[in-house]
């Protein structure tokens, strides 16, 4: 938190007039104590507790890329709205300049909103889009000596890992198909 109770409750008037009453560094400046606590206020400007400044969605981003954890909390009630404000941010990053996610990939992420499939669904994309990310990792480790084999072995966990989700997503739909056939007496 960015202030203890009784400094919250003496600075109270200033805080709901969208000012936070925070001056120094605290705990949760995304250090070994936690992640970085950024304050959501009421007139939309985000504060980060841990540099004792406001901050653009510009800079969250920034922090998003160098891997440091945050949290972004609305300052009336502590409501965390960190994925709101992700998606904020990937919402400007698609309006910007050449999108990452295509109208029919949109479309499709829209259809297993309410679907049965819908946790696995979110499970498999995180776990490819961490692939990506290792694979990413990787490749930036070995670029200085990066020859046609080591390409290979590289490309080659990627695909793997890629075709063991993929089986994972198509075992579990054939148990969850058995299951809702064995509800009405029959059988694949």
């Amino acid at each position: 938190m960015c202030a203890t109770r009784s400094r919250r409750q003496s600075a109270r008037s200033s805080t709901e007039a969208g000012e936070p009453a925070e001056a120094a560094a605290r705990p949760g400046s995304g250090d070994a104590l936690g992640p970085r606590v950024i304050r959501k206020y009421p007139n939309r400007r985000l504060y980060d507790c841990g540099t004792s400044r406001y901050v653009t969605l510009a800079e969250i981003k920034q922090l998003v890329m160098s891997g440091t954890s945050f949290v972004v909390q609305d300052a009336r009630n502590g409501q965390d709205l960190t994925r709101a404000i992700l998606l904020q941010i990937i919402l400007e990053e698609e309006a910007a300049g050449v999108p990452l996610l295509s109208e029919a990939a949109l479309a499709n992420l829209i259809r297993f909103y309410g679907h049965a499939m819908q946790p696995f669904m979110g499970r498999t994309l995180e776990q490819q889009l961490q692939a990506i990310a290792d694979w990413q990792q990787q490749l930036g480790d070995v670029s200085q000596g990066l020859q046609g084999p080591a390409l290979q072995a590289i490309m080659g966990e990627y695909f793997q890992q890629s075709r063991e989700a993929f089986t994972q997503m198509q075992n579990q739909l054939q148990r969850q198909t058995e299951q809702m056939l064995g509800a009405f007496g029959l059988k694949l």
